[in-house]
């Protein structure tokens, strides 16, 4: 079956800096454009960022451009978040998904890591 798994988040003060990854399996992961979303507490989704298939295209939502990139290693079927610069509004579970995140389309989305920016 298809299989989304996050690792990397945690704790970190404003300013700081995580990685997150993603290990995929079950499916072609290299023929599937990935995408991260995130959810806040009490909030509802927010699409973070989608990188195309072959990594070559990335897009990002207008509240982490600049700050975050996307990025993937096809070869070990891992999708990558590096966030920069965190701030306290980038609280929220953060979520690995196919395609672009949208469960309408049928996408499928990762267990999440908890990510908290506070001092």
């Amino acid at each position: 079956e298809v299989q989304l798994v996050e690792s990397g988040g945690g704790l970190v003060q404003p300013g700081g800096s995580l990685r997150l990854s993603c290990a995929a399996s079950g499916f072609t992961f290299g023929s599937y454009d990935m995408s991260w979303v995130r959810q806040a507490p009490g909030k509802g989704p927010e699409w973070v960022s989608t990188i195309n298939s072959g990594g070559g295209r990335t897009y990002y939502a207008e509240s982490v451009k600049g700050r975050f990139t996307i990025s993937r290693d096809n070869a070990k079927n891992t999708l990558y978040l590096q966030m920069n610069s965190l701030k306290p509004e980038d609280t929220a579970v953060y979520y690995c998904a196919t395609g672009r995140g949208r469960v309408e389309k049928g996408d499928y989305w990762g267990q999440g890591t908890q990510v908290t920016v506070s001092s």
